[in-house]
C-alpha cells in the first residue's frame, strides 16, 4: 500500500533523498523547503504525488497552518519526518547570542512545534509515525559543536518523554542518529568569527580537520536514507536508529564510559536517600 509522508527540510541532504526514493516507489510526499524552486525538478516529474510547501520551521503560525492544510488535503499522513536543521561550528565564546538563539529555534523548537501541531491529527486518525532526524551528536559531543549538540540532546529528551505520553494513541517515534555523511551539511555550517586564543585547542583542531581534508567522512547518505525508510516501514519501528560505523563506535564508547562513571558513583547515589529505618518513622 502507498503511504503519505510529510518531510521538512526536503530541499537537500537526507530530506531530498527520502523524497526522491519515496516518490519513485509510488508514495505521496508533502515536502517543505525554505528556498523557492528547490524541488522544481521533482515537482515537474511527480505532479500528482508531490506537494511542495515553502516553510520556515521557526514560523510557529506557518507550521501550524501547513500541518493543518496537509491533513485536510490528504486526509491521512502516515509518517512525519522532522528533518529541518543545521549546524554551528565554533566555540561557545565565539558564538553570538543571536546565533545561539537561531539554532535552538530551528533545530529544537522548530521540531517540537512541528510535532505538537501534528499530534491532534495523528490521535484523530488513530495512529501514525514520527521520524525525528537527530544525530550521533544527540548522544556524544565534539568540541566546537556545543550549540548543535544542545539542540540534538534536547530533541532526544523531548521525544523520549513524548513517546511515553502518546503511546496509548498508537503514535510511534524513531530517533535517527546519523554519523558524519557526505551530504551538504558542511556547506550549511555557520562559522562564528574565530578567537585566536583557541588556536591549537581541540575545537579549532577539529575545524581545521573538517575543512582541511583531515576528517574522512565515511557515511554514505544514500545508504543512510535507505536504512531510514526501511526502518520507518518495518512492522516494529526501532526507537533509535544509529547510522555509520564511526557513529556506532563513538556512541558505544560514550555509553560505556557513562555506565562506568555511573557504577563508580553507585554508593554515593544510594547514600543520598533516607534509610529504610528513617522512612519507617516518617
Amino acid at each position: 500500500m502507498t503511504k503519505t509522508w510529510l518531510i521538512t527540510g526536503a530541499s537537500s541532504g537526507f530530506g531530498r533523498g527520502m523524497a526522491e526514493r519515496l516518490l519513485a516507489r509510488g508514495d505521496q510526499v508533502i515536502a517543505t523547503v525554505r528556498r523557492q524552486g528547490a524541488l522544481e525538478d521533482l515537482a515537474a516529474q511527480y505532479v500528482d504525488r508531490l506537494r511542495v510547501v515553502y516553510l520556515d520551521v521557526t514560523d510557529t503560525v506557518g507550521v501550524q497552518a501547513a500541518v493543518n492544510q496537509a491533513f485536510a488535503d490528504f486526509n491521512r499522513i502516515d509518517v512525519i519526518v522532522s528533518n529541518a536543521g543545521y549546524g554551528i561550528l565554533g566555540t561557545v565564546e565565539e558564538t553570538s547570542i543571536d546565533q545561539m538563539r537561531d539554532i535552538i529555534e530551528t533545530n529544537l523548537l522548530g521540531s517540537m512545534i512541528l510535532i505538537k501541531a501534528a499530534l491532534p491529527h495523528l490521535r484523530a486518525q488513530g495512529s501514525g509515525r514520527i521520524v525525528q532526524v537527530s544525530s550521533e551528536g544527540g548522544q556524544i559531543a565534539y568540541p566546537g559543536f556545543s550549540l548543535y549538540h544542545a539542540s540534538k540532546w534536547g530533541i532526544e529528551g523531548f521525544v523520549e518523554s513524548l513517546s511515553k505520553e502518546v503511546q496509548p494513541f498508537d503514535i510511534e517515534f524513531m530517533l535517527v542518529e546519523p554519523g558524519p555523511a557526505r551530504t551538504n551539511f558542511g556547506a550549511g555550517l555557520v562559522l562564528p568569527d574565530p578567537i585566536e586564543d583557541y588556536d591549537g585547542t581541540p575545537a579549532h583542531d577539529l575545524k581545521e580537520a573538517a575543512f582541511g581534508g583531515g576528517w574522512v567522512i565515511k557515511g554514505d547518505p544514500d545508504r543512510m536514507v535507505d536504512a531510514m525508510i526501511t526502518a520507518a516501514d518495518a512492522p516494529e519501528m526501532p526507537f533509535r536508529l544509529l547510522l555509520g560505523a564511526d557513529a556506532y563506535a563513538g556512541v558505544h564508547a560514550a555509553l560505556t564510559e557513562r555506565l562506568a562513571v555511573l557504577e563508580a558513583g553507585k554508593d554515593i547515589a544510594i547514600s543520598a536517600d533516607f534509610t529504610e529505618e528513617e522512612l519507617a518513622t516518617m
